[in-house]
């Protein structure tokens, strides 16, 4: 396994959820974490949570400026990064096509597409100069197959950031550069609030857990560099995922 102690890591998304729970593992693995979100106030007290030991700096992952600004902070603090989590994403009530309006499509596809895109146009620089990185792409089961649980405008983005994943593995193959996507199926995080019929305890207790995804983020980034899975389909056991 690759040793993660002083791997430095950047994980958007970082303010609760599988990213905060990712910050967390990573820093208990001894690497040096960033966290960014929009919300500058979250983001502060996730850090808090975390006993202070990480950077962290509130962006928006669909203003490309913003993006550079975190990027280049990460870099100049820890001296590289290593690790690119894009975890970052979204979804809205309003789900059907029936529903969609074309604002709330832009916000789908900035959320869930454009941001990786921003980030990894920012940190892909550094990581050819040193021939090395990995870019863990926090996907969602939405991105392999369609449903109307998801949503028209979250599943056309999740399908388009497996597209992008698999174009940037194939270009930089030879570089040294990894990209892996991770799908979770249905986790219990904060996302759940904006599903258009509130979701009982009992099914809570029945998926995912923000943690179990967290430990999929890990393993992938615990691989030695000869190693790599392009992607991860991680469910509740309680999913028959064909």
């Amino acid at each position: 396994m690759n040793n993660l102690a002083n791997q430095s890591v950047l994980i958007t998304g970082g303010g609760s959820g599988i990213g905060l729970a990712a910050a967390r593992l990573f820093l208990e693995q001894g690497a040096r974490v960033a966290i960014t979100g929009r919300d500058a106030g979250k983001l502060a007290r996730a850090a808090a949570s975390l006993g202070g030991n990480v950077l962290h700096q509130s962006a928006d992952v669909g203003d490309p400026d913003q993006v550079k600004a975190v990027v280049d902070k990460v870099i100049q603090t820890f001296g590289a990064l290593d690790v690119l989590v894009n975890n970052a994403g979204a979804n809205i009530k309003e789900r059907s096509m029936r529903e969609m309006t074309p604002k709330r499509w832009r916000e789908m596809v900035a959320a869930n597409l454009d941001g990786a895109f921003h980030c990894v146009l920012a940190a892909l620089p550094h990581m050819l100069e040193r021939a090395k990185g990995l870019v863990i792409n926090v996907n969602s089961i939405s991105g392999k197959r369609a449903s109307p649980l998801g949503g028209i405008g979250y599943v056309a983005a999740k399908f388009g950031l497996r597209g992008f994943a698999m174009g940037l593995a194939a270009e930089e193959k030879s570089s040294g550069i990894r990209v892996s996507s991770i799908y979770p199926g249905e986790v219990d995080t904060p996302i759940l609030e904006n599903r258009p019929q509130p979701v009982s305890d009992e099914h809570r207790q029945k998926i995912l857990k923000a943690e179990d995804v967290a430990a999929a983020v890990l393993f992938v980034a615990s691989l030695p560099p000869h190693v790599n899975i392009p992607e991860l389909v991680i469910t509740p056991a309680g999913y028959s995922y064909v």
